[in-house]
């Protein structure tokens, strides 16, 4: 996610944690790895781009635009046809790669300008620029808006068993249209992945934004611990972890077709990569929602 030194930073990060945790995730088999300009303020994807550079075989590379910031780290939203094209060539620098492989409208925002933005994306497919256009955070109507101009592959949004919001329109709309979804946070921030405690949430930095977010904070943080604890039964009846028993709950309805995890260190791998093959039974669905 970039490190610190940004508004929505996840503490300090060692940008060779980063590096060894992406070759254990490429080796254990994952195969594209999700990003954006803003995370870190650039620094994301110049990370992403060093750990790839001399791979024989390099992994699916999906990046986002958008969100911009200016020379005092204060970010901004633009749609607008000249900032996405200045946006597409300095993510192609950081990232060291000649084309991309999904680019992803970040937010809808500003609303008014979706049209231009999505004009633009479907323009720069066409240029060779990037491979496959989507977008992330869009409700159904803002799709409907910008498939009146070009298909959308995919579309990412926040879905977790904490998080269930676009379950009633947005995913059935996507299954029904063939839009691919990526959801992103499967396991809460981290709250679903077995390892956070009211210890550990308290102790929480001030450089990571989750020390400012209610879901870590009582009367929310008690209740979503009792959700990770089921999920870690759960896992355990198959030598699995929370985390993966969390991810499995998002795999399991028919629209989502991938999660994206995030990994800071090479041993977090180990506790996550069992979602690769991990499905829960019917019951375990139940039992986890009830």
């Amino acid at each position: 996610m970039g490190g610190a030194g940004y508004r929505f930073s996840w503490g300090s990060q060692d940008d060779m944690d980063s590096i060894a945790s992406i070759h254990k995730a490429l080796e254990a088999g994952i195969n594209w790895i999700d990003t954006a300009a803003v995370y870190g303020l650039g620094h994301s994807e110049e990370v992403v781009g060093r750990a790839i550079a001399g791979l024989s075989s390099k992994p699916y590379i999906f990046t986002k635009c958008e969100r911009v910031w200016d020379s005092n780290g204060d970010i901004s939203k633009s749609l607008k046809a000249n900032s996405i094209r200045r946006e597409v060539e300095a993510s192609l620098k950081r990232l060291n790669i000649d084309v991309i492989d999904l680019y992803q409208i970040h937010w809808p925002e500003p609303e008014e300008d979706v049209e231009e933005g999505w004009t633009t994306l479907a323009k720069l497919k066409a240029e060779g620029k990037v491979r496959h256009i989507g977008v992330c955070n869009f409700n159904v109507p803002q799709l409907k808006r910008a498939m009146s101009i070009a298909p959308v592959t995919s579309l990412q949004p926040p879905y977790s068993i904490l998080r269930r919001g676009i379950e009633d329109e947005i995913l059935p709309y996507a299954l029904e249209q063939g839009i691919g979804v990526i959801a992103y946070s499967p396991m809460a921030s981290g709250l679903l992945t077995g390892s956070m405690t009211p210890e550990r949430a308290a102790a929480l930095p001030e450089n990571d934004w989750r020390s400012r977010s209610d879901e870590f904070q009582e009367p929310k943080l008690s209740k979503n611990l009792a959700v990770a604890a089921k999920l870690g039964d759960i896992g355990a009846r198959h030598g699995r972890t929370a985390g993966e028993a969390a991810i499995a709950w998002t795999l399991r309805h028919p629209a989502v077709t991938a999660s994206i995890v995030g990994i800071r260190t090479p041993a977090q791998v180990d506790g996550i990569i069992g979602a690769l093959d991990f499905r829960l039974t019917q019951d375990e669905i139940s039992e986890v929602e009830s």
